[in-house]
């Protein structure tokens, strides 16, 4: 999700006033490359939790971030998302340094983020949460209040996400009465509600079943192409089945960034991370 959205119970109102779409060149990209992570350094009360990281993401791949606990992959997450500032690096995306710029701005630009936690205004339906995120691609204030169903701008954007993600018959359902597996599927939504460019997911498949895990796997697998996906996942059996290329962080460094099947064989992988 953009960092437009927390956990809320609050009613934002909405502005229909004068809805436009986020302000990305799609010949902004540098060789390729959508993402660029240089270099990028943060530390916690002296503790590196990233360490000179530098990877990049190109156009149209899905690239996984796997570490164990503590390796910094939220804090990585964070800097990319304008959540957190770096101390030092610099972040482009699609040729556009924004290192320093906040998350609102990078949510124009066309990044979407979701969140490890569940965040949703759970009061609200299922269409009015992925309404909002149209509005706040936008940039625009919430300066006033009426049902979001009844704004046809954001009414068919949100109904085809929504339907984008299988979650069209729940539409009219408050998100307080979606299951689990829903609400990540519905954080999905709220994502290409923003028509992003790049999509930001943080353990999707965190607290999902066998059959919703499958269920997310296959969604990502058909969206794969269509946007550019960054992965910070747990789940190997995801990222493998999934990723492009997988970068593996340790102690706040990039230990390795290379095809699922090199990451498997690499020595150094396997001692810190996979376990065998």
């Amino acid at each position: 999700m953009s960092g437009y959205f927390r956990a809320s119970r609050r009613r934002p109102c909405i502005d229909a006033s004068a809805l436009t779409q986020g302000t990305w060149n799609p010949g902004d990209a540098e060789n390729g490359r959508l993402l660029e992570v240089t270099a990028l350094s943060k530390a916690f009360a002296g503790i590196a939790a990233s360490d000179r990281l530098s990877f990049d993401v190109s156009t149209g791949e899905i690239h996984a971030v796997i570490g164990p606990n503590g390796a910094g992959k939220t804090t990585l997450v964070n800097q990319i998302g304008g959540q957190t500032l770096p101390d030092s690096g610099s972040i482009k995306f699609a040729g556009r340094d924004i290192t320093w710029l906040p998350a609102h701005r990078r949510s124009r630009l066309g990044l979407a983020r979701s969140f490890q936690i569940s965040e949703l205004f759970l009061d609200f339906s299922t269409m009015d949460n992925v309404a909002l995120a149209v509005q706040a691609q936008a940039g625009h204030s919430f300066r006033f209040w009426r049902a979001a169903r009844s704004v046809p701008e954001l009414r068919k954007p949100a109904l085809d996400a929504l339907a984008r993600v299988g979650l069209l018959d729940r539409g009219d359902f408050p998100a307080s009465q979606l299951s689990h597996g829903e609400h990540r599927l519905l954080e999905l939504a709220v994502a290409l509600g923003g028509r992003p460019r790049m999509l930001v997911l943080d353990e999707p498949m965190a607290g999902l079943g066998p059959e919703e895990s499958t269920r997310m796997i296959g969604l990502l697998r058909e969206l794969k192409g269509e946007f550019t996906i960054l992965l910070i996942e747990h789940d190997m059996d995801a990222v493998f089945a999934l990723a492009d290329r997988v970068t593996v962080l340790l102690s706040g460094r990039v230990v390795a960034t290379d095809v699922p099947t090199s990451i498997r064989a690499n020595a150094e992988v396997q001692g810190a991370y996979l376990g065998s």
